[in-house]
């Protein structure tokens, strides 16, 4: 949800209330003329699911809480709770998250930070077309270019790496702070290996910060895509080290780094473990048998 960064590391139609009798596609209808499974879905759609009686909207980030405020109270109190219910479901259940931002996005299509939130559950809940199509929204709504490295991953997660490379390159990248420019270039990296070009996506994540010190998420970040990187290209030895060194930058375990040098490590004991066992298993040769020193 806005103000909770999703990328760890780590992508808005504005539906017609139900109420309303008339339909964007021209005409106007009396809602009788309505298809009663069409209004059935778009009721379901705009009530959301249940929200607990516990959230009271008061847990909304402040900047999401003053982008609402061009909304009447009630509204913008309904909105709040929608989005703090998906924020609580995310992780756990984003199917239901994502309801719950649809929800919000009929009562307050305009505002970007619902898009965003849209786009967010949308993404967690797999349906990349939709929150390509959120996030989209949002960047024609405020046309901030936060939105790039997001739109990008989408475009990959659709199967398009050459649209994600487009967007890699839209001059409104330097726009971006440091986490964004980073977050871009791991983008930019797995559309590279997504065409199978495992030098340059490489070369893309081979920038300064990849040496810095810090324990920063984008760090970590990048590194462990990095170390991803190289285990795909085979270096399997460099790619420990790397992933060693996301491990180090990540005390909070916003990335599986931890689990990554546990396997490749585990791995190597079984190999070292089955040479061992190979060589004792290997006949021995009469030749190399000690000579007896024994007197005849």
């Amino acid at each position: 949800m806005p103000g909770r960064k999703r990328s760890d590391d780590s992508s808005r139609r504005s539906p017609v209330p139900p109420e309303r009798d008339k339909q964007i596609t021209g005409g106007v209808h009396r809602r009788s003329e309505r298809p009663e499974t069409t209004r059935t879905t778009a009721q379901a759609e705009y009530d959301g699911p249940p929200l607990d009686s516990d959230i009271t909207g008061a847990e909304i980030a402040g900047e999401v809480k003053s982008s609402l405020r061009s909304l009447p109270e009630k509204l913008a109190l309904r909105v709040a709770r929608h989005l703090v219910a998906a924020g609580r479901l995310l992780d756990t259940d984003p199917e239901t998250a994502y309801r719950h931002t649809l929800a919000a996005r009929a009562r307050a299509g305009r505002i970007a930070l619902v898009r965003e939130a849209c786009g967010e559950s949308a993404y967690a809940a797999d349906h990349f077309k939709e929150a390509l199509a959120e996030f989209q929204a949002a960047r024609r709504i405020n046309g901030s270019p936060l939105y790039l490295p997001l739109l990008a991953d989408c475009e990959r997660a659709l199967g398009r790496p050459e649209r994600a490379l487009a967007l890699a390159q839209d001059p409104a990248v330097q726009q971006l702070d440091a986490a964004g420019r980073i977050e871009m270039r791991i983008v930019e990296s797995g559309a590279r290996r997504d065409l199978g070009d495992l030098r340059s996506a490489l070369r893309a994540l081979d920038l300064p910060a990849l040496h810095q010190r810090g324990t920063t998420a984008g760090i970590a970040r990048l590194r462990y895509a990095y170390a991803d990187t190289l285990l795909a290209a085979g270096q399997d030895d460099a790619a420990l080290e790397w992933f060693h060194r996301a491990a180090g930058a990540d005390p909070e375990g916003g990335t599986d780094a931890a689990d990554r040098i546990a396997e490749l490590e585990g791995l190597h004991m079984v190999d070292l473990l089955e040479d061992a066992a190979s060589a004792s298993a290997m006949p021995v040769d009469a030749t190399d048998e000690p000579q007896s020193t024994a007197p005849s």
